[in-house]
């Protein structure tokens, strides 16, 4: 297995996660921009939200980007009577000790997989609030950190089909991007059955890359530059969510920041040392969508959350160039002005 230095260079950083791209799409065929969104958030320290129908490979996702990677996995399958210490731990009498010990929960590992997570209620989803942002979890006073890398990848069904629950906005919000997988083409779809037919490729997939080699390359995403005008950019971005009138719940700050390291990690993948404006935009609708809350005249008229993110984009000024000699930035929405 190849190591890198103490400080990954963008070299090393696409050579490894062509590996782990590779990997995955031998799993989720004629998916690239799916498995592409997912090694963003991973180098961008986020987490990881799957929303579709049954069937369409969510878990299949989720478990071929852990398998992908020599870390520690737990996969945490959400039901109704699922308890949150079922998922931070507990702390259990010890008779020959005399005193409690802590038996820690599924959550303590680097990769855990929630599976259909909105099946379980308000109660058990809020266990996830605490590990998710500050990447520990307290138990009876006593706080735990959570290893390094630490990105949970959770499924949902939508909220129209049975036995699900809406997650709350505090846990959508510590979500950096939300993607629907959607069903495959055809040609993707016979080609599956070709691979899958017979055993699933999972079983054979082997990990092709280290835990530790993640760690250096989420510190060399932190190192691509931002100039300050993407920066307004995409606090313009979100501001503009807060003040639409569709919306009665616009994005948090917590988003402007989310996308901002999402679009360093994009920019990282395409083996730049600067973000563009272009790499904002490509990511507005999966890391700001499903934070918003539209209003009640705007689901009778059928707007959606992506609809409204995609009227800001083309009615927010554009930059057009970096404060720092990248060349000019690339294409932009149609309609967007630039400044």
């Amino acid at each position: 297995m190849t190591t890198y230095d103490d400080r990954a260079s963008l070299t090393d950083l696409t050579t490894a996660v062509e590996r782990i791209r590779r990997s995955v799409e031998g799993v989720i065929e004629g998916k690239p921009e799916v498995v592409r969104l997912s090694l963003t958030v991973l180098l961008a320290e986020g987490h990881l939200l799957i929303e579709d129908v049954p069937g369409v490979g969510k878990t299949m996702l989720a478990k071929a980007l852990a398998k992908s990677i020599d870390c520690s996995v737990r996969r945490i399958q959400f039901t109704p009577d699922l308890l949150p210490s079922d998922i931070t731990g507990v702390s259990i009498w010890d008779q020959q000790r005399r005193d409690f010990e802590f038996k820690p929960g599924a959550i303590f590992a680097q990769i855990v997989i929630g599976d259909e997570i909105n099946r379980a209620s308000p109660k058990t989803q809020s266990a996830l609030l605490e590990s998710m942002e500050e990447r520990q979890v307290t138990i009876d006073g006593q706080t735990y950190e959570l290893p390094s890398p630490f990105m949970v990848v959770a499924t949902q069904n939508p909220v129209e089909m049975e036995g699900t629950y809406p997650l709350p906005e505090a846990q959508r919000d510590r979500f950096m991007a939300r993607v629907s997988i959607g069903y495959p083409s055809p040609e993707a779809e016979l080609q599956m059955l070709d691979i899958h037919g017979g055993a699933s490729p999972l079983d054979d997939l082997q990990p092709v890359a280290h835990a530790h080699d993640i760690v250096k390359l989420v510190d060399a995403v932190r190192s691509v530059h931002v100039a300050d005008s993407v920066r307004r950019y995409a606090v313009d971005l979100v501001a503009a969510t807060r003040s639409h009138p569709d919306l009665r719940l616009g994005a948090s700050p917590r988003a402007t920041l989310h996308l901002l390291r999402a679009a360093k990690a994009s920019a990282a993948l395409s083996g730049r040392e600067y973000a563009l404006p272009d790499d904002v935009q490509a990511l507005a609708v999966q890391v700001l969508a499903h934070r918003l809350l539209p209003t009640a005249q705007a689901q009778l008229n059928r707007r959606t959350s992506e609809q409204v993110v995609l009227e800001i984009l083309q009615h927010t000024a554009v930059p057009a160039a970096s404060g720092h000699g990248s060349p000019m930035y690339g294409q932009q929405p149609p309609g967007a002005r630039r400044l």
